[in-house]
């Protein structure tokens, strides 16, 4: 995609998905811990349909996750970024971060890009992030990045039937936060 963004942070680079980073992408669908929270967990070949879902909604959306990859190895790290399917509940950066890299703060490292991106580049005026009332981490997560419970939301189908919260924040505070208000 031409002009396609990447971000850089001080570990990581936010780019779009590129063929050589499904197998990472695969292992980390694999994971049933770590998809837990995220549909459970996904064979191969299900796991490189949602992988090109992802890639695809940047061509009919104009944004989607970024491949996360960490900047000293080129190891694939995660998908974070702007989320918003058809149906979905709001303007969401939405993360998921590879077994081997949680708890790094890569996560942080990287929603922090994906905000800023997503305020300043795509010009949301409000970031939600859906989270499992029992997951913890994210809930953490979103707590870091500064953002607040609003309460249940609806996730359209076929993920109706998970509860989630939207966790969020108005760009303004995001930007107040971020010394940019």
């Amino acid at each position: 995609m031409a002009g396609a963004p990447i971000l850089f942070t001080p570990r990581l680079i936010l780019r779009l998905p590129e063929p050589q980073d499904f197998e990472g992408y695969a292992a980390f669908a694999a994971d049933p811990e770590t998809m837990t929270h995220l549909g459970g967990a996904m064979s191969r070949a299900v796991a490189w349909r949602d992988f090109s879902l992802r890639a695809g909604a940047w061509t009919t959306r104009g944004f989607s996750m970024f491949s996360v990859i960490e900047r000293d190895t080129g190891q694939w790290v995660g998908r974070i970024g702007p989320w918003q399917p058809e149906g979905w509940p709001g303007t969401e950066v939405g993360w998921g971060v590879s077994p081997q890299f949680a708890g790094k703060g890569y996560a942080f490292e990287a929603a922090t890009a994906a905000i800023d991106y997503a305020v300043d580049i795509l010009g949301w005026d409000d970031v939600i992030h859906t989270i499992a009332p029992d997951n913890l981490r994210s809930i953490r997560l979103a707590e870091r990045l500064g953002s607040s419970n609003r309460g249940p939301t609806q996730l359209p189908p076929p993920l109706d039937s998970f509860r989630v919260d939207a966790w969020g924040q108005s760009a303004a505070d995001w930007r107040a936060r971020r010394g940019q208000g």
